[in-house]
């Protein structure tokens, strides 16, 4: 079925409009669709196109926070990744995190300690529990230098973030919201009085400048690193809370270790930095915490943390990196609630919904920091503070509603997997992987009643073909190459110039004919 006729037609009024394309809105959108509420979201540009993509990847509770004493969020987060990684099996999965232990760093009774208050503080737990290794006879210990001996092995999971983001952007749709990308919210303001108050909202379509008004009885602003501009500026309200902006950058390199566990190195400034297993060729590492004051737009590494980065790599591994080595990097702004931390890795990343209303009508909610992992929870919070606005809300819902491809036989992704190569036999391996992993089981979708892979039409680099850029132009709001290559996937790192340029050109007789 075609997404137009899922989407709720547009319309003039609505019960919530929500700023922003990132985890935090299309979760709440989500939400806010399936308890019977009309809802508008509106993205001035792609789905996760900025913070939501540029994450380490990871749905973990978040061991290093617990030398900050955030327990609740701690416990919260781990409750999360073990639902998450029931409700979509395909684009969330287990990894094991091996921590040595450094020398002269944290202690090794401190590390103990922490990783048996994270294996208990996970009140219902499928994942293994952590124990300790001796690196010297450990396949683990293989690529580290020989004077890490010892270490901890634990457990945690990798989300593909980006696609996380779209998958509750479609149940959205499904379930009735109405989801416009590339379209920003000019400005909106309260009118009416009474009964009748409500938010006035100009919205303008990015692409082609037409501007349309909109009337919603609440906002929620999930502008991401926005959020204080948004409040300030489009919204015309003072803010009583605020974001402190970190950016946080990541490199990638020819894999540098076999196996698929992750590291977690220790640095002599407190810090901890990632070392994952990334599109199977190559490894992620991250990520930088740097206290950012400019404009919370597109941003890039600095060469200061590329050379960090791999400095913290040349501590622990034998194989010894360089800036060359670094075939792609991203960065992102993460908007963190401002807790007046001095040290930005101390920053809480824990969330805070703040909501201001005119006489208990016409209300505005705010998200001010957060983590992809809770992102559910703080859909669920945050419709429990709208609850007021809304009498007739229904109760939760998402707990237990697999997302998009993720209605797996037991969860079982390697199931899954099996009977789609059985089905089209003619898929390569690696294609039906990445299939499976993006789609789940709307892979079907992309497939159809093919039977060879020219039945898919044009074939770009990576296994990427016609039939697939159609579905993510119809069914996932994708418009140019980059949201394709980036962020719909990762197939930027295998796609050269020549086929770069085919997938933009076709994108542009598509969006012609359209």
């Amino acid at each position: 079925m075609a997404a137009a006729t899922r989407q709720r037609e547009p319309s003039d009024a609505y019960d919530l409009l929500i700023i922003g394309g990132g985890i935090n809105g299309t979760g709440i959108a989500r939400d806010a669709a399936g308890r019977g509420l009309s809802v508008l979201l509106a993205e001035r540009g792609d789905l996760a196109g900025f913070t939501s993509s540029s994450s380490t990847k990871l749905i973990h509770g978040g061991l290093r926070y617990l030398e900050y004493y955030e327990f609740r969020l701690v416990r919260e987060a781990l409750a999360e990744r073990e639902r998450l990684l029931r409700l979509a099996p395909h684009v969330i999965w287990p990894l094991r995190f091996v921590l040595p232990h450094d020398e002269g760093l944290r202690p090794a009774w401190m590390l103990r300690l922490g990783l048996f208050l994270y294996d208990h503080l996970a009140r219902l737990r499928t994942l293994p529990g952590s124990h300790g290794v001796d690196l010297r006879s450990s396949a683990y210990g293989e690529p580290l230098q020989k004077r890490l001996t010892r270490g901890f092995v634990y457990s945690d999971c990798w989300v593909e973030d980006s696609r996380l983001v779209v998958l509750n952007a479609m149940d959205a749709r499904e379930r009735g919201a109405t989801v416009l990308t590339r379209t920003g919210v000019v400005s909106a303001r309260r009118a009416g009085a009474g009964d009748d108050e409500h938010w006035v909202a100009t919205l303008r379509d990015e692409r082609g400048g037409a501007e349309r008004t909109i009337r919603a009885k609440a906002v929620v602003n999930a502008a991401g690193p926005w959020v204080s501009e948004t409040l300030g500026g489009t919204l015309g309200i003072n803010s009583r809370a605020a974001v402190r902006l970190i950016k946080g950058s990541h490199i990638v390199v020819k894999r540098l270790f076999a196996g698929d566990q992750a590291y977690i190195l220790q640095q002599p400034d407190k810090r901890i930095i990632f070392a994952i297993p990334y599109e199977r060729d190559f490894t992620l590492i991250g990520t930088t915490d740097v206290p950012y004051d400019g404009e919370p737009g597109p941003v890039s590494i600095s060469q200061d943390e590329t050379d960090y980065l791999c400095g913290c790599i040349n501590r622990s591994f034998d194989t010894r990196i360089t800036p060359a080595d670094v075939v792609w990097s991203y960065s992102g702004v993460r908007p963190l609630y401002d807790d007046a931390a001095e040290n930005a890795s101390a920053v809480t990343r824990d969330y805070v919904l703040d909501v201001e209303d005119r006489g208990g009508k016409a209300a505005v909610l705010s998200v001010f920091g957060g983590k992809i992992t809770t992102y559910r929870r703080l859909a669920e919070h945050a419709l429990e503070k709208l609850k007021p606005y809304f009498p007739a809300l229904k109760k939760a819902w998402t707990g237990d509603a697999v997302l998009p491809g993720g209605a797996m036989k037991d969860a079982d992704f390697d199931q899954f997997l099996a009977k789609l190569k059985a089905e089209k036999p003619f898929l390569p391996d690696e294609t039906a992987r990445r299939l499976a992993r993006a789609y789940g089981t709307r892979a079907r979708d992309i497939v159809g009643t093919a039977r060879s892979m020219a039945d898919l039409g044009e074939a770009f680099d990576g296994g990427l073909t016609a039939s697939e850029v159609d579905y993510l132009r119809t069914e996932e709001w994708a418009v140019t190459a980059d949201d394709i290559l980036w962020r719909r996937s990762k197939l930027g790192l295998r796609t050269g110039a020549e086929s770069a340029a085919r997938l933009a050109a076709y994108l542009d007789r598509k969006a012609e004919a359209a």
